[in-house]
């Protein structure tokens, strides 16, 4: 079976790239043909890639060479001795599982605020192996012994809003890597099953009465349960994040450096087409692309320890240090998403750089329906401009390289409807058999607009470079899949460019509560 699948997944690499190359092949065949009058396909090769994604590209690659040779130093270093006991927060969750664990052994009930609950599994006991190895001080990375140092303790927040159909498949990923005395589930004044489901499974549970958006759920159940007092950094997951196994250990050598205070999760799109319509594949391949490319080509060389100047954590899987966390103003009024503003937090008040690497893993459900997904990018852009409305500007290296970011998104969401404007226009004639043609004033536009750019240029143009990038991915991730689907991403970058240009006014109109509607989800199963 193994075989099979190891052969098969190279035959779709193969696949992808005879079909990468065949059309860049016939583009370049294009463009060469196309002398005599001014090339735009610099123009349109910068719509696809952009000046950030390839600067931060060169940058990664530094991040690659630095990062490997502290590697090599590391392993030349001699090993430290083991220190005594461990970080005060990880002594006080020591405390508190014993706590637990004699009132579980007593028949005593752990009891919370109104509305949650702490119930440790039986089998935890003392009189058991630990389920987990934090338990015995070897934590998730495999750092410490009984005589050495504790790992950093981690407390994991799942906020939920009516997630009845993947909140169990949430905590059972989470349960994997972490202890479930270790785990709060808030439901934001859910209407479902969401807090009975997360109660059966024996983790925290805080139900909130009233709706109080996703920031304000968070707000409530660090204050509840004094999680940045009691543990040494707090996991923020969404309730149909489901992390890798290796994401534990990712996080805690990464915040091993003390100057790091928050994690950036790795997002990966979940792709199980066969739960999925032909829309809801087509928006988890176009999500996959945009990850990778974000990711690999632009945030690695952000968080690199000489920048630090990415603008988001995202909200879907992240940590933070408590010491900053105790800092950031996670609720302020006013914002419809919290991950933004958390962020320039960071930046702002200097609480430390954001580390990410690729081995930090979660996957993500992205939306099953066009309308579930409008909402979720107007959702994202609009947050992004109110919080860049929120704090200004103030001067540093994070500022310098977001107002560079900021100028060329605006310039190519609006050369991007720039140009499908003028691809319509173009088009109309042919359209209508040449009837408009009859107007001398759009047959003036249109021998003028041809004379400089003449539909197939156009066409080629936003087509070919964008649908290329999407060949390249199928190569990378052998999904020959994203062949079909790739056709199809031009439309959706289209209405992604008109939600960050109509987003913008917005975020100075519109005011926001940060209440949410979950959208469709798929029951997950691990």
């Amino acid at each position: 079976m193994r075989t099979a699948r190891f052969i098969g997944n190279w035959l779709a690499g193969l696949i992808a790239f005879a079909v990468t190359a065949t059309v860049f092949v016939l583009w370049l065949r294009y463009g060469l043909g196309a002398a005599g009058g001014p090339d735009p396909a610099p123009l349109f090769l910068w719509l696809v890639v952009g000046v950030n994604l390839l600067v931060w590209t060169l940058v990664g690659l530094v991040r690659l060479g630095d990062d490997s040779l502290r590697v090599l130093a590391a392993r030349r270093a001699p090993a430290a001795l083991p220190g005594p006991g461990g970080t005060a927060a990880a002594r006080r969750v020591a405390d508190r599982r014993s706590a637990l664990v004699g009132a579980s052994a007593a028949g005593v009930g752990a009891g919370g605020a109104a509305g949650s609950g702490l119930a440790p599994d039986p089998a935890d006991g003392p009189s058991g192996p630990p389920a987990h190895p934090a338990a015995a001080g070897v934590g998730a990375d495999g750092g410490g012994t009984a005589a050495g140092p504790a790992p950093l303790s981690l407390a994991v927040v799942i906020p939920a809003h009516n997630e009845e159909p993947v909140i169990d498949g949430a905590i059972a990923s989470a349960l994997r890597l972490f202890n479930r005395w270790d785990i709060y589930v808030v439901s934001d004044s859910s209407h479902d099953s969401t807090a009975d489901i997360a109660a059966e499974t024996g983790v925290n549970v805080l139900e909130l009465l009233n709706n109080r958006g996703k920031a304000g759920a968070l707000e409530a159940v660090i204050e509840e349960f004094d999680l940045t007092g009691t543990y040494d950094g707090v996991v923020i997951l969404d309730a149909d994040t489901e992390l890798h196994a290796d994401y534990v250990e990712g996080v805690r050598r990464q915040l091993r450096e003390p100057d790091v205070a928050a994690v950036a999760g790795f997002v990966v799109a979940e792709w199980k087409p066969d739960q999925r319509t032909v829309v809801g594949r087509l928006i988890s391949a176009y999500r996959d692309r945009l990850y990778w490319m974000l990711q690999y080509l632009m945030r690695y060389g952000q968080t690199w320890r000489r920048t630090s100047v990415p603008f988001i954590v995202p909200g879907f899987a992240s940590t933070y240090r408590s010491s900053a966390l105790k800092k950031i103003d996670i609720n302020p009024s006013g914002l419809v998403i919290e991950d933004y503003n958390m962020t320039f937090e960071v930046h702002r008040k200097r609480l430390g750089r954001i580390a990410m690497h690729p081995g930090t893993k979660a996957y993500s459900q992205d939306p099953f329906t066009l309308g579930d997904y409008i909402s979720q990018v107007r959702r994202w852009t609009l947050g992004f401009w109110q919080t860049v409305r929120r704090h200004g500007v103030w001067p540093g290296l994070f500022w310098f390289a977001l107002s560079f970011y900021i100028l060329e998104v605006v310039l190519v969401a609006t050369l991007l409807l720039a140009a499908v404007v003028l691809g319509a226009f173009l088009l109309l004639p042919e359209a209508t058999g040449g009837l408009v043609l009859r107007w001398d004033v759009y047959a003036d536009g249109y021998g003028a607009a041809t004379a400089a750019l003449p539909l197939t240029a156009v066409a080629v143009g936003l087509f070919v470079p964008d649908y290329i990038v999407t060949c390249v991915l199928a190569v990378v991730r052998r999904r020959p899949g994203y062949l079909v689907y790739g056709l199809f991403f031009l439309p959706v970058r289209v209405i992604d460019a008109y939600l960050t240009l109509r987003t913008i006014p917005q975020a100075w109109t519109v005011g926001s509560n940060g209440r949410w509607k979950s959208p469709n989800r798929a029951a997950t199963r691990l």
